[in-house]
């Protein structure tokens, strides 16, 4: 193994260490429990050989009436130490993969992306199977550990009645693990790999969904469901190829625990049959050798389910430890402020330069679309700071200088196709159940007559991605969340273009109402919306070309008048 993929791998054995050390004390417990119902079983077979041993030399009722209560106490032992160890073992593993959850869910959702070559479904799936997985650690040690006590109660057992029979279970075990060592290796490689390709269909399965709608309207059905054939088959046959290795795995495990015990069976019965052991002392042996079979299935598993948690741990640490895109700064932006773009180069944005002073409401008119998205871009910190030529500067601060979340506070991006959640009206415009502008931004977005459609109004329950409303509902929606947030400054894309022309002309006036004195910027080619403004920017080819009221403009600019005059 190379440097780099000892660097690459121990973050995964990070994780996994970090939960043993968490989870210290409810193993210690569990460990002693499972370890106590081992050693019961254990001595289940035992007890019955000294019962033999002494009901042949003794016959009385006493012995009888002794014998059966050590048999039921021992019975209870196994019984309850398994209830409380399981319980004990299985709330920390719950609780551990709940905190993996959480963790690998925080990184997702943080403002600044992680350097990570994930797709969002991909992300989703280590969130949850992946965490599962890496928390089974919890339990796996204490039953390793509980079995490798059963095999060394048994050999010692074995060991009392004659040496050999103890040193042949001895012996046995560490050839049985030996050999299901090296293909645990193989099992390992083939989880991660599928872990892997699942992951990749469950990301393709999250993007055909997202654009289940674009793909019904120009008829890409079929080459969308192609598309996810071939990964979900890819993924299929990996499937296939971990239940082959581990079938095989179960199937050697399975093959050599039984020669272990048929060998115990038959040393022990050729050493009574040659005098050296009683019949006593042949019941514990035959009966161990019996019990013996589960322990070591159990403790034979335990390499695979060790490999397995690993791979696991090593893609969570693709994500908690991949370093952020980039490292923001610590300072808040003042409370209201102006927004200023200082020369910026990015995509088809060359040198732009214009300033939105605070309590303003400004109108960015975009001849080009992909000119409007880079600036959206820009300004909702999608991309870093180091990533484009120029300055942004919110408050007089420049945006790199600010933290995200202080920035995302005081300014908000509502891009054009904002993501509707399934829920209600009400959580989708107000998702903390804070805001004191929901009725206000209902009104100003003219979603009101939606609402009044519906009995229970702001409870009316939305689908997910707002699948029950039309694209115009969903558009006046995501409006109404944003105007719900009153931020210091909030920029606006194509708020309007799913709705009619009337509808267009009352949200105008009702965003300029309601932002009266709040810094607004609104990039939009909608004569409405123009005209609202007090100003309007006029962006063609990367550079702003014209400033001015928007009739100003359609009087004095022929090329103003013919791209937004409808």
């Amino acid at each position: 193994m190379t440097t780099a993929d000892t660097r690459r791998s121990r973050p995964g054995s990070d994780i996994l260490r970090t939960a043993l050390r968490r989870n210290i004390g409810a193993m210690a417990w569990g460990t002693l429990l499972m370890g106590l119902y081992q050693a019961g079983e254990t001595a289940f077979p035992i007890a019955l050989g000294l019962i033999v041993e002494h009901t042949m030399r003794d016959r009385s009722l006493g012995s009888l009436a002794l014998s059966i209560a050590a048999l039921a106490v021992i019975i209870t032992t196994v019984s309850l130490s398994w209830r409380f160890g399981m319980r004990i073992l299985q709330k920390a593993n719950t609780t551990e993969a709940h905190r993996w959850r959480v963790r690998v869910a925080a990184c997702g959702l943080q403002p600044v992306a992680r350097d990570v070559d994930l797709k969002s479904g991909e992300v989703l799936t280590i969130a949850t199977e992946d965490a599962d997985q890496t928390a089974d650690i919890i339990e796996v040690v204490p039953l390793l550990i509980s079995s490798l006590v059963a095999v060394l109660v048994a050999a010692v057992a074995l060991g009392l009645a004659d040496v050999r029979l103890g040193l042949l279970v001895i012996v046995g075990t560490v050839a049985i693990l030996s050999i299901l060592s090296v293909m645990s290796k193989r099992i390992g490689a083939s989880t991660r790999e599928q872990q892997a390709r699942v992951a990749r269909a469950g990301a393709k399965v999250a993007d055909l969904i997202t654009g289940l709608r674009p793909l019904h309207g120009f008829g890409g059905n079929h080459a969308a469901f192609l598309s996810y054939r071939k990964v979900s088959t890819e993924a299929k046959h990996q499937a296939i190829t971990v239940a082959r290795v581990n079938g095989a795995y179960a199937g050697t495990a399975l093959a050599l625990n039984a020669i272990l015990a048929a060998a115990v069976t038959l040393t022990a019965g050729w050493l009574a049959f040659d005098g050296r052991i009683t019949i006593g002392q042949l019941v514990m042996a035959v009966g161990l050798a019996q019990f013996i079979i589960e322990p070591l299935k159990l403790f034979s598993e335990m390499p695979k389910y060790v490999m397995i948690a690993r791979a696991s741990a090593e893609r969570m640490a693709l994500v908690l430890a991949a370093p952020p895109v980039t490292t923001p700064g610590v300072e808040r932006p003042a409370a209201g402020g102006d927004l200023e773009i200082d020369c910026v180069r990015y995509g088809s944005l060359r040198k732009l330069k214009f300033q939105v002073p605070a309590g303003e409401f400004v109108a960015i008119a975009a001849y080009q679309p992909r000119a409007a998205a880079d600036l959206a871009t820009i300004l909702a910190v999608n991309v870093p700071p180091d990533a484009y030529e120029g300055v942004v500067r919110v408050s007089g601060q420049e945006l790199a200088d600010l933290s995200i979340e202080a920035v995302r506070e005081h300014m908000l991006v509502n891009p054009y196709d904002g993501e509707i959640f399934a829920g209600t009206l009400r959580t989708n415009i107000d998702p903390s159940g804070t805001s004191r502008m929901v009725p206000e931004a209902v009104e100003a977005s003219m979603l009101t007559d939606f609402v009044a459609l519906h009995r229970e109004g702001l409870d009316y329950g939305v689908r997910d991605r707002g699948a029950n409303l039309s694209g115009g509902q969903r558009q006046r929606l995501s409006l109404a969340r944003a105007l719900a947030a009153d931020t210091d400054i909030l920029v606006l894309h194509d708020p309007t273009t799913a709705v009619d022309a009337v509808t267009e002309q009352l949200i105008a006036r009702g965003i300029a109402k309601l932002r009266r004195g709040r810094t607004t910027l609104v990039i939009t080619s909608s004569p409405a919306l123009l005209d609202a403004a007090d100003r309007v920017l006029v962006l063609d080819d990367g550079v702003i070309t014209a400033e001015g009221t928007h009739r100003n403009l359609l009087v004095t600019d022929e090329d103003y008048r013919l791209a937004v005059a409808r």
